[in-house]
């Protein structure tokens, strides 16, 4: 299911190139409008700082309990997709900033402020960072091991992943291109880094 589910997304983000610009006028038209605004509030929700704490926490949190009274599957089970997570974040913002480092896009900033539109492939100037998004990477990556945590609400944990990657479009922080490449690479890497690192928090259907 995640493979096809990057599949798509990556499909999508490639189909979206073509309209990206028109996308972006029309969300700056309605910034002020009552769901821009919402999605002013809940953007940095996807933030990836705050997940990485919390993942680094939990699972310093977690050994020191075990340290102390002893591993019980519970525990055990919260250190591996802690660390399971870190290590999503590590996979895919890896192959994420090689991207952006390689293709450098320019942020829709600077067409409406300067006319100043597309890629500028090999530059290697790290202020062309639009494509992808880290942030739509980022919440997919937490969507995805929190569907092998509880695989029964696994479409809430997508589609909530969804909603705060399509607020960094919604806001102009990036292209829809951007927000859906990015989501396709937080799904891909951490299916492929569950797969391959942690068998045993992998559900068959991923």
């Amino acid at each position: 299911m995640m493979l096809w589910l990057s599949a798509i997304l990556f499909l999508a983000g490639a189909l979206c190139l073509r309209i990206d610009r028109q996308a972006a006028s029309y969300f700056r038209e309605r910034l002020d409008t009552p769901l821009l605004q919402f999605a002013w509030r809940i953007t940095n929700w996807a933030k990836g700082l705050p997940w990485i704490i919390a993942a680094v926490v939990f699972y310093f949190a977690v050994q020191a309990l075990m340290a102390a009274n002893g591993e019980t599957p519970f525990l055990r089970a919260v250190s591996d997709y802690s660390l399971a997570l870190l290590a999503s974040f590590v996979v895919s913002s890896i192959v994420l900033h090689t991207i952006k480092i390689f293709l450098g896009r320019r942020r829709p900033r600077d067409d409406f402020e300067h006319g100043l539109y597309g890629f500028r492939y090999f530059t290697w100037e790290l202020q062309f960072d639009s494509f992808p998004s880290g942030h739509a990477m980022t919440i997919f990556c937490v969507a995805v091991v929190l569907s092998a945590v509880v695989p029964t609400l696994a479409p809430l944990w997508l589609l909530l992943a969804g909603g705060l990657a399509a607020t960094r479009a919604m806001m102009t922080a990036h292209f829809l291109s951007d927000v859906l490449i990015g989501a396709a690479i937080g799904i891909l890497a951490t299916r492929e880094t569950l797969i391959i690192g942690f068998p045993q928090l992998a559900p068959p259907w991923f």
